[in-house]
C-alpha cells in the first residue's frame, strides 16, 4: 500500500538485466559506447526527429536545470506554473544553473497555465526595458505537479504565446510516458509538432533505476548542451550504465507499457473510492497521481493500518477528526491489483 511516490517503486526487471549485460568487457566512456548510439537511434525515431540530439544524466533535476539554463540567458524570465515542479521542488536548480534567470509563476488551475494565464504574464514582464527582466522561455510540465495532463492541442496552444514573442518552448516529462498514454498522443505529437524545443524525458518514475534524457530538437543547440552537462560534473564517465537503462527502457514500447500499468493502477484506485459521501476529489484524475479530500481521522485510520502517501495541508496527527485534508497518491509500474484491494477495503473501517 505505498502510494507516496513512484519514486519508490522498483526498477523494472528488464533494465536491472540490461545493466548487468552492459556491465561486461569493455566500452568507451563519456557516451561513446555502442549503446548510446542504439539510444540516439531509439528516440529519433520514436519521435520522428532524424536531427534531434539526445543526452543523459541520472537525475530529472539535472535534465530540467541544464535544459532550461540552454535556452534562457540569466537575465531573463523562465515562465513557469507556479506549482511545477522546476518552480517549487528543484532548490532553485534552474535559477542557479542560469546565473540568475528569474522564474515567474503563471496561474491556473489544477496545475495547468491557460492562454489567458500566460498571456497576462508575458504581457507584464520584459516591458522595462534596460531596467526589468526580459522574457525568456516558457517550461511546462506533463503530467502536471497536481497529475493533470495536457494535450497536444493545449500545448500547442501555448507554445504558439510564447514563439509570437520570440521564446524558445521545454517540455518538462519526468511523467512523460504517463501524459502519452493518458491522451492517446505520440511522442512526436506531444513535442517539437506542438513546439516544444527540448524535452526532458523522464525515466527514473517509470521503471528505471535512474536516469533522464535531455532531447534537443534544434541540433543547433547540441554542442552548447553537451559543454554545461560537462561544467555542471553530469557527464558520466561510465556512461553505458546510463545508456543501458535507457535502451531497455525504449525498446519494445516497455517505457509505454510501464505507464499504461500505473495509470491502470491508479484507475482501479479511483473506481473504489468513487461515490464515498466522505471522499471527494479535488479535480478528475488523469494519469497516474490522485488527490483526495477526507476528513482526518479517516486519513489517520488509512496511515494507521499502514497505507503510506502523503497528506499535503495540514497535520494529520492532531485537530478536529471531522477537518478536511487533501491527500496525494501515486501509482507506479509496479502496483498490485492485491494491494489496491487492501487500500480500498480500509476504508470500510
Amino acid at each position: 500500500m505505498y502510494f507516496a511516490s513512484d519514486n519508490a517503486g522498483p526498477a523494472h526487471p528488464k533494465v536491472l538485466e540490461a545493466l548487468v549485460a552492459a556491465n561486461t568487457g569493455y566500452a568507451m566512456g563519456y557516451g561513446a559506447d555502442p549503446i548510446m548510439e542504439r539510444v540516439k537511434t531509439l528516440v529519433r525515431d520514436l519521435f520522428e526527429a532524424p536531427e534531434a540530439e539526445v543526452y543523459l544524466v541520472a537525475t530529472g533535476t539535472a535534465a530540467n536545470s541544464l535544459s532550461i539554463a540552454l535556452l534562457t540567458p540569466p537575465w531573463a524570465a523562465i515562465f513557469a506554473h507556479a506549482e511545477a515542479h522546476v518552480a517549487v521542488d528543484e532548490c532553485g536548480a534552474p535559477e542557479f544553473f542560469t546565473a540568475g534567470a528569474k522564474m515567474i509563476g503563471v496561474a491556473g488551475e489544477h496545475g495547468k497555465m491557460t492562454p489567458q494565464s500566460l498571456s497576462d504574464a508575458l504581457s507584464r514582464v520584459g516591458e522595462g526595458g534596460v531596467h526589468g527582466v526580459q522574457r525568456g522561455m516558457l517550461t511546462l510540465t506533463n503530467v502536471t505537479e497536481a497529475g493533470t495532463v495536457y494535450t497536444p492541442t493545449e500545448i500547442a496552444a501555448l507554445t504558439a504565446l510564447a514563439k509570437a514573442k520570440g521564446l524558445p518552448c521545454h517540455l518538462d516529462g519526468a511523467r512523460f510516458a504517463n501524459a502519452l498514454v493518458a491522451t492517446g498522443s505520440t511522442p512526436a505529437e506531444m513535442t517539437w509538432k506542438a513546439g516544444i524545443d527540448v524535452l526532458s524525458l523522464g525515466g527514473t518514475k517509470n521503471g528505471c533505476m535512474g536516469v533522464e534524457a535531455s532531447v534537443i530538437f534544434d541540433p543547433t543547440l547540441a554542442w552548447e548542451f553537451e559543454l554545461r552537462r560537462k561544467r555542471a560534473a553530469h557527464l558520466f564517465s561510465k556512461h553505458r550504465f546510463l545508456a543501458a537503462q535507457m535502451d531497455a527502457y525504449l525498446e519494445g514500447g516497455l517505457w509505454t507499457d510501464l505507464a499504461r500499468a500505473a495509470n491502470a493502477a491508479t484507475g482501479l484506485l479511483v473506481a473504489g473510492l468513487q461515490g464515498r459521501n466522505d471522499i471527494r476529489f479535488a479535480f478528475e484524475p488523469q494519469a497516474n497521481i490522485i488527490f483526495f479530500e477526507a476528513p482526518r481521522a479517516l486519513h489517520q485510520r488509512l496511515l494507521g493500518a499502514g497505507a503510506v502517501y502523503y497528506v499535503e495541508d495540514g497535520d494529520v496527527t492532531a485537530g478536529d477528526p471531522a477537518g478536511i485534508l487533501t491527500g496525494r497518491l501515486v501509482c507506479d509500474w509496479s502496483m498490485t491489483p492485491e494491494a489496491i484491494d487492501q487500500f480500498l477495503s480500509l476504508l470500510a473501517g
